[in-house]
C-alpha cells in the first residue's frame, strides 16, 4: 500500500531515494538536493535567511537573534504540504539550526485535516544514524533494502579501520569560521574511525562556540574546515576573507606546515545522512594521504588550502 511521505530533512530525502521509496515523496525542503531528481520535488520547507547573500558573521547574528525572538528560522509552505497530503512526515530533533524543527511539524498536523504520523531522527552518532536507516526502512516497509545499505556501509567502514596504523596525528574539525565553533555530534567519531585524534569537541556532543586560544592552544596537527551547509568552494571564499590575512592564525603550526584543508561539509559532514561514510574516507585521505591514495571520492569534495 502506497504511503505518501513529505521529508523535512535533507538526509532523509537522501534516504528515501537510496531506499528506492521516491514514487512515494511528495514534498522535500529547499536543501533536498541530492540525488538531483530530488530539487524537482515541491517544497513545503523554506529557510527564512538567504544564506547565499551572507558572510558567516552575519548568519550566526541572524540565526542568533531569531532564536533568541523565539521566532523560526524554517517556513513551511501550507499549499504544498496540503496538496501533498502525506500519511507520514519524517523530520528530526538533533538540531533546531540545521533543519525543520518542531514548530513546522506541529503547524504541520494542525493544518492538514487527514492527521499523519510523524518519524523524527535525532541521532548525534553514527550508530544512531544507522538505527535511523533501519527505522526508516521499517516505516517505509523497505526493511531488505534498509539491511543491504548498512550492511554495505559498516564493510566500507572496517575496511578504513584495517588499513589505518597510525593514529597519533591531531585533528581540529571547525563546524564554524566567524566565530569558530566546534564540530561536534558524529564528526569526532568519524576523525577517529579515519585514524586521527580529535580535538576539543567529543562525540555526541552539540557543536559550541570556541575562542581563538582553544584553537591556538590544542596545537593541530591538521585543521579541517567544514562550516555547517557549506561546500568547498564557499568554504574556501569564507577562509580568504576571515583567515588568510590573520597573523595570529598563520602562526598556527598546523597552517605554517599548509596542512589545512576545506571539504564538502553540506554534503558529508553537517547531516545526520548515509553520506557520512564517504566524509569519512574523505578525512581518511586527507590524514593518511599515503595509505588512502587510491580511495575514490566525489570530485570536489575537499581540497588542500594552500
Amino acid at each position: 500500500m502506497e504511503k505518501r511521505i513529505v521529508s523535512f530533512l535533507p538526509s532523509a530525502t537522501e534516504l528515501i531515494y537510496e531506499l528506492g521509496a521516491q514514487e512515494d515523496l511528495y514534498g522535500v525542503t529547499h536543501e533536498c538536493k541530492f540525488p538531483t531528481e530530488a530539487s524537482l520535488k515541491p517544497k513545503v520547507i523554506n529557510s527564512v535567511i538567504d544564506s547565499e547573500k551572507l558572510t558567516s558573521s552575519q548568519i550566526n547574528t541572524i540565526t542568533c537573534q531569531l532564536l533568541n525572538d523565539k521566532k523560526d528560522i524554517f517556513e513551511l509552505n501550507e499549499k504544498n504540504l496540503i496538496d501533498a497530503n502525506p500519511d507520514i512526515i519524517i523530520t528530526q530533533e538533533t538540531c533546531s539550526v540545521c533543519a525543520a524543527y518542531t514548530n513546522q511539524v506541529n503547524k504541520a498536523i494542525k493544518i492538514l485535516e487527514k492527521k499523519p504520523s510523524v518519524y523524527s531522527m535525532d541521532p548525534h552518532n553514527l550508530e544512531e544514524i544507522f538505527e535511523s536507516v533501519r527505522e526508516i526502512g521499517i516505516v517505509l516497509g523497505r526493511e531488505v533494502k534498509a539491511q543491504e545499505i548498512l550492511e554495505s556501509l559498516k564493510k566500507r567502514i572496517q575496511k578504513i579501520k584495517n588499513r589505518v596504523k597510525d593514529k597519533s596525528s591531531k585533528v581540529l574539525a571547525l563546524e564554524w569560521l566567524d566565530p569558530f565553533f566546534t564540530a561536534g555530534h558524529w564528526i569526532p567519531e568519524m576523525i577517529k574511525i579515519a585514524g586521527g585524534r580529535n580535538l576539543i569537541s567529543r562525540a555526541g556532543e552539540h557543536s559550541r562556540r570556541m575562542s581563538f586560544e582553544e584553537v591556538k592552544e590544542s596545537n593541530p596537527d591538521i585543521i579541517i574546515l567544514m562550516p555547517c551547509g557549506f561546500d568547498v568552494k564557499r568554504t574556501v571564499l569564507e577562509y580568504k576573507s576571515i583567515l588568510a590575512k590573520n597573523q595570529a592564525w598563520l602562526n598556527i603550526d598546523a597552517v605554517k606546515n599548509n596542512k589545512v584543508f576545506a571539504v564538502d561539509a553540506n554534503s558529508f559532514f553537517s547531516k545526520p545522512s548515509i553520506r557520512t561514510i564517504e566524509g569519512i574516507e574523505i578525512l581518511a585521505k586527507i590524514i593518511h594521504p599515503n595509505e588512502f591514495q587510491k580511495t575514490i571520492v566525489s570530485e570536489n569534495s575537499f581540497s588542500k588550502i594552500e
